[in-house]
C-alpha cells in the first residue's frame, strides 16, 4: 500500500437507541386490511396515513370542510378530465353545491361540446394531420364560433355563451355537458383561451377578436371567483400550463385589489409533476399561510376517490 490512507477507526463511534430517534414511518400509520361489506369511509380511512394515503385524506377533509363552511371550491381543469370520462361527477358536484365555479382552457369546450352534440369527442391526430383533415369537424367548428360571436354581440364571458349555447340546443347528450350545467345552476364556468391552440381557431368562422374579448371578461370573473377563495380549496386538475398561469395572474390581481386570500387549499392533480402547478399552484400562492398538495395519479381513479370521499363527509349535513 503506498497511498496514506488507512481504514478509518470505528471503535468510538458514538450511537443511540432508537427509541430516542424521530422516524418518520410508524406502524400506527400502515394501511389496514380491508374487510367485505364495509363502507366506502372504512376504505378511506384504511389508506396508510403515509405520503398520498395521507395527501387524499386531507384533500377530502379540506373540501369537506371548505363545503360546510360556505366557502369557495374553485375547479380549474384540462380538457383531459372531460376525455377520460369525468363530466358526470363534475356535473354532481357542481349540484350539490360543493363545486362553487370552474375554469378550463380552450380545449374544454370542445370536447365539452363535441360530448354534447354527438356522445363522442377525442379526434385521432395521428390518422388526420396527414392530410390536413385534423380539426376540420364542421360542426364543431360553426357550433363554437356561433357561441364566440354571441358572446360579443351580448357581453358575457365566453363560458356562459356556449353553455347557454348548449342549453338551449336539443343535443341528445346536453346532460353530460359542464358548460350546460354551469348555465342551467347559474354556476360560473370560465374558459381561458391560448389564440392558435385549438381547432376552431383554424376554422374561417373564428373571430380571434370577439374570443379574446370573451375571455378576457372570463378571466376578470375567474378573478373574482379567486378573490373569495380565503379558507376555501383551489384544484387544478390536468392543466399544466394554462390554468396555472391564469391562476397566478388572477391570484396577484385579487390580492392588488386588497382581497385576503392567505389561508387556502391548493391542489394539483396531474400524471406527473409539472414545474408550473408545483410553483404556480402549489408552492407560491400558498407562501402566505395556505397548504399546498401535489397528487399524481390517474384522473379517472383519483378524482372519482375524492369526489365520493366529500360525499360521504357532507351528505345530509
Amino acid at each position: 500500500m503506498t497511498h496514506p490512507f488507512k481504514p478509518i477507526d470505528t471503535g468510538k463511534l458514538k450511537t443511540y437507541s432508537i427509541s430516542e430517534r424521530k422516524s418518520k414511518v410508524s406502524a400506527d400509520d400502515f394501511a389496514v386490511p380491508w374487510e367485505k361489506g364495509k363502507s366506502f369511509k372504512d376504505f378511506i380511512d384504511s389508506l396508510p396515513d403515509i405520503l398520498a394515503g395521507t395527501d387524499v385524506r386531507t384533500v377530502i377533509s379540506s373540501i369537506s370542510e371548505a363545503f360546510l363552511k360556505k366557502k369557495t371550491i374553485l375547479v380549474g381543469m384540462g380538457a383531459h378530465v372531460i376525455k377520460v370520462g369525468l363530466n358526470p361527477l363534475i356535473i354532481d358536484l357542481m349540484r350539490r353545491g360543493i363545486i362553487t365555479a370552474v375554469a378550463m382552457n380552450g380545449a374544454g369546450i370542445i370536447h365539452d361540446s363535441e360530448i354534447a352534440m354527438t356522445g363522442r369527442t377525442s379526434e385521432d391526430v395521428a390518422a388526420s394531420l396527414g392530410d390536413g383533415s385534423f380539426g376540420m369537424a364542421r360542426e364543431t367548428g360553426e357550433f363554437l364560433n356561433g357561441a364566440i360571436k354571441r358572446a360579443e354581440r351580448e357581453s358575457m364571458g365566453l363560458g356562459e355563451a356556449v353553455g347557454k349555447e348548449i342549453a338551449e340546443k336539443d343535443f341528445p347528450f346536453r346532460d353530460k355537458s359542464i358548460l350546460a350545467a354551469g348555465a342551467m345552476l347559474d354556476v360560473p364556468v370560465t374558459v381561458h383561451v391560448a389564440i392558435g391552440t385549438d381547432i376552431i381557431h383554424m376554422h374561417p368562422g373564428f373571430d380571434g377578436r370577439a374570443a379574446g374579448g370573451a375571455t378576457h371578461r372570463d378571466f376578470l370573473t375567474f378573478a373574482s371567483v379567486v378573490s373569495t377563495l380565503n379558507e376555501g380549496v383551489y384544484l387544478n386538475i390536468g392543466s399544466s400550463v394554462i390554468m396555472p398561469e391564469v391562476f397566478l395572474k388572477a391570484t396577484t390581481l385579487a390580492r392588488n385589489l386588497g382581497h385576503d386570500i392567505d389561508t387556502f387549499t391548493a391542489v394539483n392533480m396531474d400524471f406527473i409533476r409539472h414545474y408550473r402547478p408545483m410553483t404556480n399552484v402549489v408552492g407560491r400562492p400558498t407562501a402566505k399561510g395556505g397548504k399546498g398538495i401535489n397528487l399524481t395519479g390517474h384522473h379517472e381513479i383519483m378524482l372519482p376517490l375524492i369526489a365520493a370521499g366529500v360525499i360521504e363527509r357532507v351528505d345530509g349535513k
